[in-house]
C-alpha cells in the first residue's frame, strides 16, 4: 500500500470515529476546525491521487448513521450538507461559479445572508398545520424519530397560526441561547457538580434523550430556515418569502438575516457577521449564503452532497487542538498564583496562541490536563485563551497528573489557599513578581497613567534596586536612570517628568492604582466621591463604608483593612510626602443630571473610551456599574455591545439608549432616541 493510500485510510477511520462521536453520541472529541481540516486533507488527497478514491468514502456522505435509541425516519427529501468557504477569496470563487452556472452578471443576483447557528439540524413534519413528526438529520437520508422531545421545545409551534393545508417539512436548528446556557450550566454545577462544554453539545444531548421529560427541563429553542413543500401546493418565488411565511406561522427565524444585491455586498455582509458574531443571542460559527431566487436554484442544482446555490462561510475557529508542553504558574499583584499552559503554537480566532490560562488549582484538577496531552484551546473574541480539556488519544500513555506547587516559583515563599476560595496565593509581600505587577498596575492608564513604565522598564528598576514599592517611583532622579542600559538623559528626563506629572491624579485614580482587593474603578469613584480625601476615607468606620451605594460589605471590609494595615499606612505617608494630592476635586461646572442614577455602558461609544464614558457619568452624579440590574436607570448601547447586557436589559425592561444619544443623556438626564 502506498503512503497516500495509508494516509487516506487513516483519515477515513479518524473522520468516521469523529462522526460517530459528534452525530451519534453528541460528544465531539475535537473542535470543528480540526475536523474540517481532516475532511479537507482527505478531499485534496482523493483529488490529487484518484487511485485512493473510494465510492464509500466519508467525503461523499452527510452526517452519520442513526443510533439504536430512536426509531428511524426516512426524509421525504434528503437533508444535505453545505460546502464551506473559509475566507473571502474562497467565497468569491463560489460567487463566480454561481455566476457561470447561471450565465449571468453577478450584479443581477440577490443573496440571503443568515447566521449559521451552531446547533443540531432538525426536520419537523406538519400535516394540515399540526406537528406530526420531528426527526434529526442522521445521515441525510435517514434520521431519528425524536417527536416527543421536539414537542417540548418552548418556542416551536405544535399547531401553525392561520389556516394551513397539506403536508410540509420545516427544517432548522435546535439551539440553546447564550443566556440560557449560562443558567443551565449554573444549575448543572449545583445539581451534578459538572457543566456542559458548549451550547451545541448541550442542545444536541438535551434533544436526544430517551425520556422527553429531561428534554422538557432544558431551555431548547428552534430556529427555522427551510420550508419543504411536500405536496408542491405552495407558490413562492424567493427564499426570503418562505422565511416571512414561516415567521407568520409562528416560527422563530433569524432576525439578523440580510437580503443583499451583488457579489461584493454579499461578501461584505458575511464579514460584518464575523465582526459581530459575539453580539448575537446564540453561538454562530459562520454564515450561510443562499441564492434568493428559487428558479435560479433549480438551474444550479446539487452535487451528491450539497446544493450549488448555497455555501457556508466558516469563521476563524475559536477552538483548536494543540500539544500541551508544560504547566507553569504566574504570580499577580495580589499574590494570586494562576496556572497557565505553555502550548505548541496554534492559530485560534485569527491569532497565534502559545499560552493559555488554566484559571486555578481546582480547574486544573477538574480538567485533568497533563503535559504532553493533546488539548483543546478556546479563544472567543478578545477573551484570554483558555484550555478546555484534553483530547482522548486511544493507545497513547499519558504522563503523570500535574500537582499545584507548594512554593512560589518567583520567591520560593509558601503558596496557600485563601479560606474557602479556589484561588492560591503567595503570602510573601516582598515577592518580586507581586511588586512588578503592583507597579505596572499603579502606572497603568486607568490609574496614574505614567507613560514609559512598561513591564521591561519596571523589571529593570526592580533589578537595579531603585524601587521596591510604588512610593519609590517618586524618588527617582534623572541621574539614577541615565546611566542604566537603554536610558539616555532625554529618556530619563521624560520618565521622571511623567512620574512627577502623575502627582495631580485625583484620589479615585490613586485608589485604582493602589490595587486594593475588590476595589475596581466603580468602587474607587464611589469612595472618593463620598469622602473627597484619603484621610477622611482612612478614618471612616466600617459601617459608613458599607452603607455607600456601589460599595457593599466585601469592598467595604477590604478598603477598611487596607487603610489600617501598618505597611499601607507607611506607603500613604510616603506618597503624601512625595507631593501626591490624594483628594478628589469637586465637580461644580457640570449639572448633576444623573444624580443617584446607575447607567450601564456596553459597546463602543463614539468620542469616548470606556473609562471616559464612566467618568462622564460620574461627573454628573451617576454611577456606571458593570452589570444590569433592576436598579439600572438605562443602558447605553454602542457599537458591538455585549449580548448578555442587552439581553438582561430586555428581560428587565430597562430602557436602552443609543450611543448617538449618549451626549443628550449626559446633558439632560433624558434621551430622545433608542437603538432599533
Amino acid at each position: 500500500m502506498s503512503k497516500e493510500s495509508e494516509r487516506a485510510e487513516f483519515l477515513r477511520a479518524e473522520i468516521t470515529r469523529h462522526n460517530d462521536a459528534y452525530f451519534v453520541h453528541d460528544a465531539p472529541i475535537i473542535p470543528d476546525a480540526d475536523y474540517d481540516a481532516l475532511i479537507r486533507e482527505l478531499r485534496t488527497l482523493e483529488a490529487e491521487h484518484p487511485e485512493v478514491r473510494s465510492e464509500s468514502s466519508v467525503t461523499t456522505k452527510v452526517g452519520a448513521p442513526t443510533s439504536t435509541v430512536f426509531s428511524e425516519v426516512t426524509h421525504a427529501e434528503p437533508m444535505l450538507s453545505l460546502d464551506n468557504a473559509f475566507d473571502e477569496d474562497e467565497l468569491r470563487a463560489w460567487r463566480d461559479r454561481v455566476a457561470r452556472g447561471l450565465d449571468e452578471d453577478i450584479s443581477n443576483l440577490t443573496f440571503a445572508v443568515e447566521p449559521k447557528i451552531d446547533g443540531l439540524a432538525l426536520s419537523i413534519t406538519y400535516v394540515e398545520g399540526v406537528l406530526t413528526q420531528g426527526a434529526t438529520r442522521g445521515d441525510g437520508r435517514v434520521g431519528e424519530d425524536v417527536t416527543d422531545n421536539v414537542r417540548t421545545i418552548r418556542n416551536l409551534p405544535t399547531r401553525l397560526k392561520g389556516t394551513v393545508r397539506g403536508r410540509m417539512e420545516v427544517r432548522g436548528e435546535v439551539f440553546i441561547a447564550k443566556r440560557d446556557f449560562v443558567s443551565l450550566n449554573q444549575r448543572q454545577r449545583d445539581l451534578e457538580g459538572k457543566e456542559f462544554a458548549n451550547p451545541r453539545n448541550a442542545a444536541a444531548g438535551s434533544l436526544r434523550q430517551k425520556d422527553s421529560a429531561v428534554s422538557a427541563e432544558r431551555p431548547l429553542s428552534f430556529l427555522a430556515y427551510q420550508l419543504v413543500d411536500l405536496d408542491q401546493s405552495m407558490r413562492f418565488v424567493n427564499y426570503i418569502d418562505t422565511i416571512h411565511q414561516m415567521s407568520e406561522w409562528g416560527f422563530f427565524t433569524a432576525p439578523e438575516t440580510r437580503l443583499v444585491h451583488g457579489g461584493e455586498a454579499m461578501v461584505a455582509t458575511s464579514t460584518w457577521f464575523e465582526e459581530h458574531r459575539h453580539d448575537l443571542q446564540y453561538e454562530i460559527d459562520g454564515v450561510v449564503i443562499k441564492v434568493d431566487d428559487l428558479a435560479r436554484r433549480e438551474v444550479l442544482g446539487f452535487t451528491s452532497r450539497a446544493p450549488r446555490w448555497a455555501i457556508a462561510r466558516k469563521f476563524p475557529p475559536e477552538e483548536r487542538t494543540t500539544r500541551l508542553v508544560s504547566i507553569e504558574v504566574s504570580i499577580g499583584r495580589t499574590g494570586r498564583a494562576t496556572p497557565y499552559a505553555v502550548l505548541e503554537p496554534v492559530v485560534v480566532a485569527g491569532s497565534t496562541v502559545s499560552l493559555a490560562t488554566l484559571h486555578n488549582q481546582d480547574q486544573v484538577a477538574r480538567k485533568d490536563v497533563r503535559p504532553g496531552d493533546l488539548v483543546i484551546v478556546r479563544k472567543a473574541g478578545e477573551v484570554i485563551p483558555e484550555v478546555v480539556g484534553a483530547v482522548d488519544e486511544p493507545g497513547r500513555k499519558r504522563g503523570p497528573a500535574w500537582h499545584f506547587p507548594k512554593k512560589c516559583p518567583d520567591c520560593g515563599g509558601r503558596l496557600e489557599r485563601a479560606g474557602e476560595e479556589s484561588d492560591t496565593y503567595c503570602i510573601n509581600p516582598a515577592c518580586p513578581a507581586q511588586l512588578l505587577q503592583q507597579i505596572l498596575h499603579f502606572a497603568s492608564r486607568p490609574a496614574l497613567d505614567i507613560e514609559g513604565l512598561g513591564e521591561q522598564r519596571v523589571a529593570q528598576l526592580l533589578g537595579e534596586g531603585l524601587v521596591s514599592d510604588v512610593a519609590d517611583l517618586f524618588s527617582l532622579r534623572v541621574e539614577d536612570l541615565s546611566s542604566l542600559e537603554g536610558f539616555g538623559e532625554l529618556s530619563a528626563t521624560s520618565l521622571v517628568e511623567a512620574i512627577g506629572g502623575s502627582k495631580t491624579a485625583p484620589l479615585s485614580r490613586v485608589l485604582i492604582g493602589l490595587g486594593i482587593r475588590h476595589v475596581g474603578p466603580v468602587a474607587a469613584r464611589a469612595l472618593s466621591s463620598a469622602f473627597r480625601s484619603y484621610d477622611a476615607l482612612a478614618k471612616a468606620p466600617l459601617e459608613e463604608l458599607d452603607a455607600l451605594d456601589g460599595v457593599g460589605p466585601v469592598i467595604a471590609a477590604s478598603a477598611f483593612r487596607y487603610c489600617r494595615d501598618p505597611e499601607n499606612v507607611e506607603r500613604m505617608v510616603r506618597l503624601r510626602a512625595a507631593g501626591l494630592d490624594l483628594t478628589e476635586p469637586e465637580v461644580t461646572s457640570l449639572a448633576a443630571t444623573l444624580a443617584g442614577r446607575a447607567v450601564v455602558v456596553t459597546g463602543a461609544v463614539e468620542g469616548f473610551s470606556r473609562e471616559e464614558a464612566e467618568l462622564a457619568i460620574a461627573a454628573r452624579g451617576g454611577t456606571s456599574p458593570g452589570s444590569v440590574s433592576k436598579k439600572t436607570y438605562c443602558v447605553v448601547v454602542g457599537e458591538a455591545p455585549g449580548a448578555s447586557k442587552v439581553s438582561k436589559a430586555q428581560e428587565l425592561g430597562i430602557p436602552m439608549v443609543s450611543g448617538a444619544a449618549f451626549r443628550d443623556l449626559l446633558e439632560t438626564g433624558t434621551w430622545s432616541t433608542t437603538p432599533s
